[in-house]
């Protein structure tokens, strides 16, 4: 069994519950939760929290229309979405999100890659291959950035994240992932903000790979 050392927030889980994260956190919060038993725990006691906290609250009256519109919701069945199961390095809620195909890859140079999965102008969510021994740009983040690894591991100024552990990095932290081990480092990423990069280059290549 995988060792788990870096897990999600209190805040983050709250948020999660309660249905307050943009989709593409929601994305890496829902891909962590289904690899990590304590982390399933933590939803667990997040749900029945929430669930307490609406059955000590006070009723709220509601107009007739609303009323028979709820109820006539209540009688329509429900859509079955298709299941999907674990792939590989993938789990279950990865696979949803990618429609139960393989990742598209578009190389970012030295061997890098991504595969962006979700965008919207809010947030974004893309999988990211870095061959081992291989660095990421240095750079800081304007908003917020969730990183889970899938396969292999990275280092960078705060530690090591191997597979399951999910770094999140604020506009407090300027880093520069290494992919560490004998095999690429593939993570899931997700940001809220474009990236600060430091060097001139991949400044320059942004707007054309829109990280």
């Amino acid at each position: 069994m995988t060792h788990i050392s870096h897990h999600i927030s209190d805040a983050l889980m709250a948020a999660y519950v309660s249905g307050n994260l943009p989709q593409a956190y929601a994305l890496v919060l829902a891909t962590h939760i289904s690899m990590c038993d304590s982390c399933r725990a933590s939803y667990a006691a997040h749900a029945s929290i929430g669930g307490a906290v609406l059955d000590g609250s006070s009723s709220v009256s509601v107009s007739p229309v609303l009323r028979n519109r709820v109820l006539d919701m209540l009688d329509t069945p429900p859509r079955e979405d298709k299941p999907f199961r674990a792939s590989g390095i993938f789990p279950a809620p990865l696979m949803q999100a990618m429609n139960g195909t393989p990742p598209r890859w578009r190389a970012l140079g030295a061997g890098i890659r991504q595969s962006v999965l979700y965008r919207e102008k809010s947030c974004s969510a893309r999988l990211l291959y870095i061959p081992a021994g291989e660095a990421v740009p240095e750079h800081g983040h304007g908003g917020l950035e969730l990183t889970l690894v899938l396969q292999g591991a990275f280092e960078d100024e705060t530690g090591r994240f191997g597979v399951g552990d999910m770094e999140i990095a604020d506009g407090e932290l300027d880093h520069q992932p290494v992919a560490t081990g004998d095999v690429p480092c593939i993570c899931l990423a997700a940001t809220d903000e474009p990236l600060n990069f430091k060097s001139l280059l991949p400044r320059l290549l942004q707007p054309v790979f829109r990280i």
